[in-house]
């Protein structure tokens, strides 16, 4: 939407309130959380079950255990056999899929909302009596390990970034690939997602968001139908697991066929922990927005468009997460231009900030946004319900979100470029350079696979 159309979004903290003004939530006997979004504007429904548990919670040597066996919660149960799960969710109307994050796996129907029932009998179905079939497991694993070859080993834009993690995380799990390494997949077994699935599938590791067109009293008796009668179980200790402190900058190089080279440049940042007194995190993911987040935002309009020594350049950082914060710098050069250019001209942007800080006028079109980028995002009933889910999975609650943007609002370009001058130091610095390799002409993989 251009800018000139946006209301005074600077005072649309009031528009957010209205969209979460209505979430209530229960808490089961058996520690499941219910959270509910009542959205009267379409007969629909948005059921999504959340599990505290990613793969940042793995061990070496079961890489990937999370994905893998969210692929097989789809392989039935006594009472739903394999492949049944999305065929019931087509035949009711709806759509459904699920994810793993580092922090997370969650599941989803989107439903008329009078077969929001049918969907918490078969997720609650899931949760306490999948059958883990040795044969279903030995095809998924393929299916799975082909999943990694599409979307990281023949693309090498994401295995150079699989390779700045893993060196730029050396003790956090954060090190190792959400899809596993593909050793830890040749030798996983059936043993080792059930073992996963009876560790952490249970109803105190997990939470239920509906949004749509329900009451949430409904919704809670039937949560209450379906998953109350779901026992809970002591969950194992998860022991804290820190960075230790970088002391020096590292660098890695990547060759693998592509027709551009890539550059990343990422840095040690700080997340939020508590949205109420901490400082830093807003003013980073203003900093980012500044330097990446509209048409006009400064690496489009300097390095790529003014400049032309980069065909594209952005920035990717998120301020939560159960884990440690990373801030990174990307870009491929321009032809002619090399990479050492391109690293040149994204650290004088940053350096630029340094010294000269960013003006009020940049800081508030930036502002607006970040907030009506909210605002749209929570538009839709599946994106209020990924809102509140996340922010569940990450410590928080959605009652955060207005005091989040409060805070957002509250930051000063003296703030900016405080987390300018204090975060972009070489000492928390890895740099990594895909170094792209003559294509062999063979047709390329589809660089996305096909879900479950």
């Amino acid at each position: 939407m251009p800018m000139r159309h946006l209301l005074p979004v600077l005072l649309a903290p009031w528009l957010l309130t209205a969209a979460l003004a209505n979430p209530y939530e229960t808490t089961l006997d058996n520690g499941l959380k219910v959270i509910v979004k009542e959205d009267k504007r379409a007969p629909t429904a948005v059921h999504m079950v959340w599990y505290r548990i990613g793969s940042m919670d793995e061990v070496d040597g079961t890489s990937g255990v999370a994905h893998v066996l969210e692929h097989m919660m789809f392989k039935g149960t006594p009472e739903v056999g394999p492949g049944e799960f999305n065929k019931r969710v087509a035949a009711a109307g709806g759509r459904d899929n699920a994810f793993t994050s580092r922090d997370y796996t969650a599941y989803f129907q989107q439903i008329p909302k009078e077969k929001l029932a049918e969907m918490m009998a078969l997720e609650a179905d899931r949760m306490r009596h999948l059958t883990v079939d040795p044969k279903e497991f030995a095809q998924e694993i393929k299916v799975v390990m082909e999943e990694r070859r599409m979307r990281t080993d023949d693309n090498p834009q994401s295995k150079l970034f699989e390779q700045m993690n893993a060196t730029a995380f050396q003790a956090h799990p954060y090190r190792r690939p959400i899809i596993g390494w593909m050793s830890d997949l040749e030798n996983m077994t059936a043993a080792d997602a059930k073992a996963w699935y009876d560790t952490w599938y249970v109803p105190n590791n997990a939470y239920v968001v509906v949004s749509g067109d329900v009451d949430h009293e409904q919704v809670f008796a039937l949560a209450r139908e379906h998953y109350g009668k779901l026992e809970g179980r002591a969950l194992p200790p998860r022991k804290s697991q820190v960075e230790p402190r970088q002391e020096g900058p590292r660098r890695i190089t990547v060759k693998a066929p592509a027709e551009l080279p890539v550059l990343v440049l990422g840095y040690k940042a700080p997340i939020l922990r508590n949205p109420k007194t901490d400082r830093d995190p807003y003013a980073l993911e203003i900093l980012a927005a500044i330097l990446d987040g509209h048409d006009a935002a400064r690496f489009n309009k300097k390095l790529v468009r003014e400049d032309r020594i980069a065909l594209s350049a952005g920035v990717d950082y998120g301020n939560t997460a159960r884990g440690p914060g990373m801030f990174y710098l990307y870009g491929s050069p321009s032809e002619g231009r090399s990479v050492a250019d391109l690293e040149a001209a994204l650290r004088a942007e940053i350096a630029r900030i340094q010294k000269d800080g960013v003006s009020e006028a940049e800081l508030k079109r930036t502002k607006a946004q970040l907030v009506a980028g909210q605002v749209y995002k929570l538009d839709s009933m599946f994106g209020q319900a990924m809102e509140i889910g996340q922010m569940e999975a990450v410590g928080h609650s959605w009652k955060d979100v207005d005091t989040m943007l409060e805070r957002l609002q509250q930051v000063t370009a003296a703030d900016v470029q405080a987390v300018a001058k204090k975060y972009f130091d070489d000492d928390a610095l890895t740099i990594g350079v895909l170094d792209p390799q003559p294509l062999d002409g063979q047709p390329r993989r589809p660089r996305i696979a096909v879900r479950h």
